[in-house]
């Protein structure tokens, strides 16, 4: 019997990287998965590759910062395979890197629509169903970068740390209701948001620097990810709720230094 035997679970931001990755480890270990992606041709290939390894699995086209289509989303995940019991709220955007004064209110707005009121609405929306089922796991993506500065772009730092801050917030409004909520914060890793950096990195032939700042002087790869999305999710890690766990290689674990050097 697989971790996620006999569970449903929805996965957002599922056409590619560490959603797609989380999807084929969700169906691995038993779930049946609803991938959703603004991608139809992403999650329809996310769904083949679940189907063709024995998986159960149904696609949908969903904007996760439209809360109808969000409610929607979950309304047929229970109406096809009845019953919800794990929402991983991966879907993000990257905002890119435009300075602090230089950002306007347009340069926010997006960002925080799919990065921070997406995983709300999921939280929302989910908690019916899994209060039916008695319980359930709602896992977050958020980042290092919402942890402290120096990993990302302004809007989409924020917005991270809002993630952080949201599933404290809800693990605790959620009390007592058999839900737990929690965030994941990768540090790099190769997906489609990060893969103009990569792909620079390899041209230039610097490709061995990448990560270099981490303790595994390495980036992930989206399958470590998936692997603690997969741990949240199943009932292993049924004493873990309102947490954060940084999965970066031990970056966030040290102030900067110079190596070798502590003066």
């Amino acid at each position: 019997m697989g971790r996620l035997a006999g569970k449903t679970a929805i996965i957002t931001g599922a056409g590619s990287g560490i959603g797609r990755a989380s999807a084929l480890r969700f169906a691995e270990e038993g779930a049946a998965v609803v991938a959703a992606d603004l991608s139809e041709e992403g999650v329809r290939e996310t769904v083949r590759q679940i189907e063709q390894a024995g998986g159960r699995a149904a696609s949908a086209v969903v904007d996760a910062g439209d809360e109808e289509a969000v409610a929607e989303l979950v309304r047929g995940c229970v109406a096809d395979f009845g019953g919800l019991h794990v929402f991983f709220a991966n879907a993000g955007v990257s905002g890119g890197l435009t300075p602090l004064l230089e950002l306007t209110e347009d340069d926010w707005l997006p960002v925080l629509r799919v990065n921070l009121i997406g995983p709300f609405l999921a939280i929302k929306h989910s908690a019916g169903p899994m209060r039916e089922a008695g319980g359930g796991s709602i896992v977050c993506t958020a980042s290092v970068a919402g942890l402290r500065a120096g990993a990302g772009g302004v809007p989409y730092s924020a917005s991270k740390a809002g993630v952080v801050n949201l599933v404290q917030t809800a693990a605790q409004q959620l009390a007592g209701s058999g839900i737990r909520v929690n965030a994941i914060c990768p540090g790099l890793t190769e997906t489609g948001m990060t893969q103009l950096m990569f792909d620079s990195a390899r041209a230039a032939g610097k490709e061995h620097k990448i990560g270099q700042l981490n303790p595994l002087r390495r980036a992930a790869e989206p399958r470590e990810i998936a692997e603690v999305a997969t741990f949240l999710a199943s009932d292993e890690s049924s004493y873990v709720n309102g947490q954060a766990w940084a999965v970066d290689g031990g970056l966030s674990s040290s102030h900067p230094f110079v190596p070798g050097r502590m003066a």
